[in-house]
């Protein structure tokens, strides 16, 4: 046996990352990962300071460049990033920029500061990225000045006082920032981002950033050739979507915009929010993005949330009151109309929620409601304004969700073909199928084996009770693990008499359905066994089945459990059914002073027809027990405890309680 370990844990144990060993031990509490995407996210943290720059209104022209040995380059024509000594913090800006975490010029924006819409605003972005780096270079024009940084592995070269390098401008009055970097392979597991990456992002920002020109140069063998390509919508996101929709649209793209004030919580300060939406309906193509402060939102968040409720909740308001629906249809899904729909948002808000830093998502609740509101009230306008087009979107949106719903319809029959639901009679082993297919009167008895199969098939009422014979004792579900489950005929085919499928994870079945209690094929299922100590097993070994495999069966009170006599009492012409000894005493107590005779009750399977009636099967003699857990943790530990791998829980329970039960030991 190996010998564990020994470590001191202490106070001198803990310890914290400095400097640029905060990003560069731990890439991906900064960028998501410490793989491509978390590398590429990176750039765009670069590239997200170029365009605040420019959506200010400083300088209409970004160009990224893309270097053979993985290096990127970023510049823009805004201001050129501050970077000279400041008074304030008495440091020099550039330390601040590019050396400190939530450092940044981006934190008053409530206040009406600088960059009032801004895509960064926690201070991360370009300090995380330079630490993350083999090598970076700034360079910035401004205040008549040429100012360079160079920084390697997280740390700024150059004598002490003296990193920053200060020149007359090249460029006359002409500011911007340009800064160019290596990732670095210790830090991120892969470098090369490709090409596409680049052209995707670079189109998604023109897209969102009207009239502003993304340039973007590749470098291509041989070594100092670039391949140079722009991107440009002058009218932003309704160029867009009337790019996507082609000359085949369903209808012609709008463009709608407002602007709100509000808060998303009473207690937290207002904010504005500046909506904007361009959309248009085809049969042809479909697509939905939304932008958040330029962000491609690639899970949505609020945007989506807000979209799926206001679409839904106006087309299918023009549906009911143009009586559009069929009597008895149901009403339409978002489903039908993503399908049909070509939408794009681009929104910008003062303060920003994202789900993390590299956002893909926002939370913000008044932004939701917001646009909700906004794109609600747009669209019962456009039906209003519109009317021939607004038909056109209500047809189309029909026809997908008739055509859904066939499909569904398809799929079902087919999924019930192949799991057996259909003629189960035919496909189980000695199943017994009742006539009635009304499921709120028919009932399944699950007993033991053949004989009782016999006994129980000649006492039941055709009409509406089946039987099911489980063919003596069955896998221990508790302990067992789901293939092992799901290799036992016995058990699939009990499953699939029952018809509800089961409440496990999908790659464990192939035969089955998932679980759907709308099919379940019965109103009670009733388990039948012997009142004796292998029948007692057989319930419960069925019964934990049933709580590992359709717990829901159990909880919604579908299960119970079929009492069988344990003594037959005959007096003359007269016999009594007693079902515990106490009972069986109490009427032994009234026949004293005459002849009787007591018979322990025999098995199911030679019980005759009339007393099995009797007794077991007719509603209105029997005695069922409906198996409802009033807790279900506890009555997880208790099956856990008899059945399952708790051996020395089950050894203690024997130990305290086994003294109960001596008198019923065979000890034969």
């Amino acid at each position: 046996m190996a010998e564990a370990k020994k470590t001191n844990y202490g106070n001198e144990s803990i310890s914290s990352l400095k400097g640029a060993d905060r990003v560069r031990k731990r890439p991906g509490v900064i960028f998501g990962s410490d793989g491509l995407d978390g590398c590429e996210h990176a750039v765009f943290e670069i590239l997200s300071n170029s365009i605040d720059e420019a959506r200010e209104g400083h300088g209409k022209l970004i160009t990224v460049t893309r270097y053979l040995d993985h290096s990127i380059e970023v510049e823009d024509m805004g201001r050129g990033c501050p970077v000279d000594y400041n008074a304030k913090e008495k440091r020099f800006n550039w330390e601040l920029v590019y050396c400190e975490l939530y450092a940044g010029g981006k934190y008053n924006n409530l206040d009406g500061d600088n960059y009032e819409y801004s895509l960064g605003l926690n201070g991360l972005g370009a300090c995380a990225t330079q630490y993350s780096s083999r090598y970076m270079d700034v360079t910035v024009w401004r205040d008549g000045n040429k100012y360079s940084l160079h920084f390697e592995r997280g740390e700024p070269v150059g004598k002490k006082g003296d990193e920053l390098r200060i020149e007359p401008t090249d460029r006359g009055r002409k500011t911007g920032t340009r800064t160019r970097w290596l990732p670095d392979l210790d830090v991120f597991t892969d470098i090369d981002i490709p090409i596409d990456y680049y052209v995707d992002t670079l189109r998604r920002q023109a897209v969102v950033n009207a009239g502003i020109t993304f340039r973007l140069k590749n470098e291509v063998l041989p070594a100092g050739r670039f391949e140079t390509q722009d991107f440009l919508y002058e009218n932003g996101i309704i160029d867009y979507v009337a790019e996507i929709a082609g000359e085949e649209g369903l209808t012609t793209p709008v463009f709608w915009e407002t602007e709100r004030r509000g808060r998303d919580r009473d207690d937290k300060p207002e904010y504005k929010v500046k909506l904007s939406c361009a959309c248009c309906f085809s049969n042809k193509v479909q697509r939905i993005e939304h932008y958040h402060n330029s962000s491609w939102l690639e899970h949505g968040g609020s945007p989506e949330k807000a979209t799926k409720t206001a679409f839904v909740y106006a087309i299918d308001k023009y549906l009911k009151e143009n009586n559009k629906y069929q009597k008895g249809e149901a009403r339409i899904a978002w489903q039908d109309v993503e399908d049909c729909l070509i939408l794009v948002s681009n929104n910008f808000s003062t303060q920003t929620s994202y789900e993390n830093q590299t956002k893909k998502a926002i939370t913000n609740k008044f932004v939701q409601e917001a646009m909700t509101d906004f794109l609600k009230s747009r669209l019962e306008t456009y039906f209003i304004e519109n009317r021939v087009d607004a038909l056109k979107i209500a047809e189309q949106v029909l026809i997908n969700k008739r055509s859904r719903e066939s499909a569904e319809k398809q799929r079902l029959n087919i999924k019930k073909k192949l799991s057996g639901s259909i003629d189960i009679s035919n496909r189980v082993e000695k199943f017994v199928d009742c006539r009635t297919r009304d499921v709120s009167r028919r009932e399944i008895y699950i007993v033991e084996g053949d004989s009782a199969l016999g006994s129980v098939k000649l006492s039941r009422d055709g009409e509406f009770q089946g039987i099911m014979p489980v063919r003596g004792k069955i896998l221990n579900c508790l302990k067992a693990d789901y293939p092992r489950i799901f290799k036992s005929e016995i058990i699939t085919d009990l499953l699939k008499v029952l018809g509800c499928g089961v409440e496990v994870p999908g790659k464990f079945v192939k035969d089955l359905n998932a679980f759907d209690l709308n099919n379940l094929r019965w109103n009670k299922v009733i388990l039948c066994t012997d009142a004796d100590v292998d029948g007692y097993q057989i319930r419960t070994l069925i019964l934990t089945m049933i709580y590992r495999l359709c717990p829901t069966l159990i909880r919604e009170g579908y299960v119970y459990i079929a009492e069988t006599p344990l003594f037959e009492i005959t007096c003359g012409e007269k016999t009594w059914f007693a079902y515990t000894d106490k009972e069986k005493n109490d009427i032994v107590k009234d026949l004293e002073g005459k002849r009787y005779k007591v018979d322990r009750s025999k098995g199911l399977g030679q019980n005759d027809p009339e007393m099995m009636w009797l007794t077991t099967m007719n509603p209105e003699t029997r005695r069922l027990i409906k198996v409802m857990p009033e807790d279900a943790e506890a009555t997880a530990r208790s099956f856990d405890l008899l059945l399952g791998d708790n051996l020395q829980g089950r050894k203690d329970h024997i130990a305290e309680n086994g003294y109960k039960y001596l008198e019923m030991i065979d000890v034969s």
